[in-house]
């Protein structure tokens, strides 16, 4: 056994972190409710608000290079990927759903910098609209966590 496990509220704690937010304009309506969720929960996870950067990017496979540019920067514990993509008629829909978490997942790894994925994909407006809110909120624990994990396995 390695030791005691850090408490949930430890692994929470995002007073010290500084994180960066890339959100696609695309179904603006949706990706605004996400960011507004992720925001308010980094806030009350402790996250101070002059350390929270949010950009915006036309659509979800403008993310990754955004992200990226964060990533070089070196500034960031953690990074959040915000957008919505919607089925469609056309195969547009897997393309542009793969592709962006694939660059997402990729950026990850090689600047093994946690980044949480909120690039929410529905087949509907009403499935999109059910999750708006959840995955903001999920994004901005997800992010938490994983930078106070990867500081504590350094």
């Amino acid at each position: 056994m390695f030791g005691a496990e850090k408490g949930t509220a430890d692994k929470l704690d995002g007073r010290k972190l500084h994180i960066g937010i890339v959100q696609a304009r695309f179904n603006e309506s949706i990706t605004n409710s996400l960011a507004a969720a992720c925001r308010a929960e980094l806030l009350r996870l402790g996250v101070q608000d002059k350390h929270i950067r949010h950009v915006l990017v036309p659509g979800a496979l403008e993310v990754p290079v955004a992200l990226q540019a964060m990533a070089e920067r070196d500034e960031f514990d953690a990074l959040i990927a915000l957008g919505c993509i919607i089925r469609g008629e056309t195969y547009h829909f897997e393309l542009v759903a793969n592709e962006s978490g694939a660059g997402v997942t990729r950026l990850a790894l090689d600047y093994q910098v946690p980044i949480a994925n909120a690039i929410i994909t529905t087949e509907n407006l009403e499935q999109a609209i059910a999750r708006q809110t959840d995955k903001g909120v999920d994004a901005a624990r997800v992010a938490v966590e994983m930078a106070n994990l990867l500081e504590e396995l350094s």
